[in-house]
């Protein structure tokens, strides 16, 4: 192993690997969540508005230019390790650049060029908010951001497909902490120093996704230039005519069920965006409170949910290579080990938080974005979608790296569909009974995740008998412990007291409530050896003596 000291590289096993990415970002998901509460402020609802519906429109467009090829590569990259064909898992990171050059061009080109005409399709009638003109400033700015992004993911996913995932999950804590700076400092100057338009303000924190990505992917250039041995980039061997078209063909291959699938989830949130804005609208809803709504669904409360998508996105960072080598080698019984594995950390993890946020939504919300009961009611029922989206999350991982190319978009595709045809009839059978409409989009689309995911689960079972016995005993094993967290969460909230227009108090209240509720949570599952059956014992021998710095 090539060592300097710069930085290490260390591959890791599984679970190591998954909780390195987990946390790196974990790190990078509470800087993504803390940023939000000065900057939602220093620009206020109508700048927070603004600044979703480009942030939205960025995010589905890079999961065209970036969400496929850089997963694809480290698929590729595992397997041709796996086999070991050194040449071709070089050759497959310098043609994965090139065309994620070609594809960031044409994705830059289109998205600034019609920047107006999305802006129209976001906004339709709209009254009484932002205008066309402003949303197609800030998605132009936003958009140079895809001419540097995508080279970063092309480098990290070559390094996670040597299952090394410190220098991938540092970048991006670089990456993440370099953007929020630039977005809090650049709206600070622009707002209240120079007196800039609130347009003017939005456009200069979105471009620091390209800030970001600069100094980020520099780190990750000297970390790979400094590593290049043992990496296998010292030498250039060329490849044939066939062989070339052989790795393209596999790079694309592979990389469009990934991006179908992140395409999928972005157009649950333009979807939502879109049908919500119109739908309040023609209920006779006011335009303010109109964005209001569709901005805290599609963006501000998702920005809560990161912290629980995170554990899903570390899990498929570490999941690939090692599904990808269990398929390569035709070892079943360790892609259904797998499988069960990151099920059952997502719902041991998973399902504490979302209660916990669920039950605390009003503090939490306040504590972010300021006292709105509003608000809170959006992120009380919102939070249940990031559950949601990390067994789906998983589930569409394992299938894409076992090659179920077909069930990927036929699940992706009925996932989407639900959530389309049912998002106007739920909002309005929801308002005819008196239960905001809103709400009836945020089931629309657990319903179509939902679905999508069982259709692949089922699809897995079906074609490798893999089982999922195991997970639904862990299931089984968290009822007991899930209902003493939500009972005990539910009496301190009747026996503390707080001011919910408090920041501080609010940060106290749900500071103690949750440390309490997850030692609740927490304890009997130590007790009853699940930790041990789901996280392995040498693993929590090993973190137990390094916490009570024994050697």
């Amino acid at each position: 192993m090539t060592k300097n000291k710069f930085l290490k590289l260390k591959t890791s096993s599984f679970i190591e690997g998954t909780l390195i990415a987990t946390l790196g970002i974990i790190i990078t998901k509470i800087l993504g969540m803390l940023y939000v509460i000065p900057f939602y402020h220093l620009i206020g609802e109508k700048g927070s508005a603004l600044y979703a519906y480009a942030y939205n429109i960025y995010i589905i467009f890079l999961s065209i230019s970036t969400a496929g090829i850089p997963i694809a590569i480290s698929k590729i990259v595992k397997e041709y390790q796996t086999l070991g064909n050194k040449i071709a898992k070089t050759r497959t990171y310098y043609l994965g650049i090139k065309l994620i050059l070609i594809i960031s061009l044409i994705i830059f080109i289109f998205l600034f060029i019609f920047a107006q005409p999305i802006a129209l399709l976001i906004l339709g009638n709209l009254k009484g908010g932002n205008t066309i003109a402003d949303v197609t400033f800030v998605i132009r700015f936003v958009s140079f951001a895809l001419l540097i992004i995508p080279f970063l993911s092309i480098s990290r996913g070559y390094l996670q497909g040597h299952n090394i995932m410190n220098v991938p999950s540092i970048s991006q804590i670089i990456e993440q902490t370099v953007r929020i700076v630039f977005i809090l400092l650049g709206s600070y100057l622009s707002l209240k120093i120079f007196h800039f338009s609130l347009k003017t303000t939005v456009g200069i924190a979105v471009f620091g996704a390209f800030i970001g990505g600069i100094v980020a992917i520099l780190y990750l250039f000297i970390n790979i230039k400094k590593h290049q041995k043992f990496l296998d980039l010292t030498t250039h061997l060329p490849l044939n005519k066939s062989e070339e078209k052989e790795i393209i063909h596999k790079i694309i291959r592979y990389a469009i069920p990934f991006i179908i699938i992140d395409i999928g989830i972005s157009l649950y949130n333009f979807v939502d965006m879109v049908f919500i804005s119109r739908t309040m609208t023609y209920l006779g809803y006011a335009g303010k409170t109109t964005e209001f709504i569709t901005t805290s669904i599609v963006t501000w409360a998702n920005k809560i949910n990161m912290i629980v998508n995170a554990i899903a996105v570390g899990l498929t960072t570490s999941l690939i290579p090692n599904i990808v080598e269990a398929y390569t080698l035709k070892k079943w019984p360790t892609v259904e080990k797998r499988l069960n594995k990151a099920l059952q950390i997502i719902f041991i993890s998973c399902i504490p938080m979302v209660l916990g946020i669920s039950l605390l939504a009003d503090a939490i919300w306040s504590i972010f974005y300021g006292a709105s009961s509003l608000g809170a009611k959006v992120l009380k029922t919102e939070i249940f979608t990031a559950l949601v989206y990390n067994l789906n999350t998983v589930s569409f991982t394992t299938l894409q790296s076992t090659d179920k190319f077909k069930t990927v978009y036929k699940s992706t595709f009925i996932g989407y569909l639900i959530n389309a045809c049912l998002d106007i009839p739920l909002m309005l059978l929801f308002h005819k009974i008196n239960i905001l409409p809103f709400y009836g989009a945020i089931l629309a689309s657990i319903i179509g995740l939902s679905i999508s995911t069982y259709l692949a689960l089922k699809k897995l079972s079906l074609d490798h008998n893999i089982h999922y016995q195991e997970t639904k005993k862990l299931l089984a094993k968290l009822f007991f412990p899930t209902l003493l967290m939500v009972t005990v969460i539910t009496i301190l909230k009747k026996l503390i007291p707080y001011c919910i227009s408090n920041k501080i108090s609010c940060i106290f209240y749900v500071a103690i409530i949750s440390l309490i509720g997850f030692i609740s949570y927490i304890l009997p599952l130590y007790k009853n050896h699940t930790l041990e059956q789901v996280f392995g014992q040498k693993f929590n021998l090993k973190k137990i003596k390094k916490l009570t710095l024994k050697k």
